[in-house]
C-alpha cells in the first residue's frame, strides 16, 4: 500500500501541474511561441515521435557509453587511493581540477583536440569527465569505511592485500558507490547534453541538438517535447539506478531493509 501511494501521489501532482499550465495558457491567451499548452507538446511528440526517438537512441547511447567508463574509471582509482597514501596525495589534486573546472570552458577544446570526425568519442569523454569526481569521492570514502578490526584479523589469518580488498572493503565500499553511481548517471545526461550543445550542427544528432534546432525554427511545442523526453530519460536512470541500489542491498544493508 505504501508503495503504490508513494508512486500515485508524485503522479496526481504532475497531473495537477500540467491540468493548471492547460489552463492558464487558454485562460491567458499566451502564445505558443512563447509557452506551449501540454496538449500542444503531446501534439509535437506524436508528429515527431521517429525522429526524436532517434535523437534520444543517440544521446542515451553517449551518456551510459560515459556512465560506464566514469564509473569503471573512478573505482580503479579509488582502489588505487585506498591502498596507497602517495598515490592519492600524487593524483587527487587533479581530480579536484576537474571537478572545479566548468566543463563548459574545456568542451571545445576536447572537440577540437579529438576531431570532429570522431564526435561520438569527443561527447563520451566530456560526459565521463562530468560524472566522474561523484564516483570517485563516494568510492574512496566507502573503501576507507571498513571497519579496522576486520582488516586486521583478515591479516592475523594472513589473508593478502587482494583478499581483504574483496571480501572486507569492496562489500563496506558498495553502498558508498551505489549513491556515487545515482548522482553519476543524471551528471552523464547533463554531460552528454553539454557535449551535444558545444558539438553544433552538422556534428551532434541528439536530443540537445533537436532542442537547439527547433528554438531556431521557433518550434517551441517540438522544444518543450525533447526537454520532456530528456526529463524522463533522467528518471529512467535513476529510477534503474535505485532499482539496482535495493536489490544489491535489500538483504544486508539497513538503508534497503524493509521495516
Amino acid at each position: 500500500m505504501t508503495r503504490l501511494r508513494d508512486i500515485l501521489l508524485p503522479l496526481i501532482v504532475l497531473a495537477a501541474l500540467l491540468g493548471f499550465w492547460e489552463w492558464k495558457v487558454a485562460h491567458d491567451a499566451i502564445p505558443p511561441y512563447v509557452l506551449p499548452a501540454p496538449s500542444a507538446i503531446a501534439r509535437a511528440l506524436a508528429e515527431n515521435f521517429s525522429s526524436l526517438m532517434a535523437s534520444l537512441a543517440t544521446t542515451l547511447t553517449v551518456t551510459l557509453l560515459a556512465f560506464l567508463a566514469a564509473t569503471a574509471s573512478a573505482l580503479a582509482l579509488a582502489i588505487l587511493f585506498s591502498e596507497s597514501r602517495t598515490v592519492e596525495r600524487t593524483f587527487h589534486p587533479y581530480a579536484v581540477v576537474l571537478q572545479v573546472t566548468p566543463i563548459v570552458a574545456i568542451a571545445p577544446l576536447i572537440l577540437l583536440w579529438i576531431g570532429y570526425d570522431r564526435v561520438t568519442l569527443a561527447e563520451t569523454l566530456i560526459a565521463a569527465l562530468v560524472a566522474f569526481f561523484p564516483v570517485l569521492s563516494n568510492s574512496t570514502l566507502g573503501l576507507r569505511s571498513a571497519d579496522f578490526n576486520l582488516v586486521d584479523l583478515m591479516r592475523l589469518y594472513g589473508a593478502s592485500r587482494l583478499q581483504i580488498l574483496w571480501r572486507v572493503r569492496l562489500p563496506t565500499a558498495l553502498p558508498f558507490l551505489l549513491s556515487g553511481m545515482k548522482t553519476a548517471g543524471g551528471l552523464s545526461l547533463i554531460g552528454t547534453v553539454v557535449a551535444e550543445f558545444v558539438a553544433g550542427s552538422g556534428a551532434a544528432t541528439g536530443l540537445a541538438w533537436r532542442i537547439v534546432e527547433a528554438g531556431n525554427r521557433l518550434e517551441i511545442a517540438t522544444m518543450f517535447a525533447a526537454l520532456a523526453l530528456l526529463a524522463v530519460t533522467g528518471v529512467g536512470i535513476y529510477a534503474a539506478l535505485s532499482l539496482l541500489e535495493y536489490w544489491l542491498l535489500r538483504r544486508w544493508h539497513e538503508s534497503a531493509i524493509a521495516r
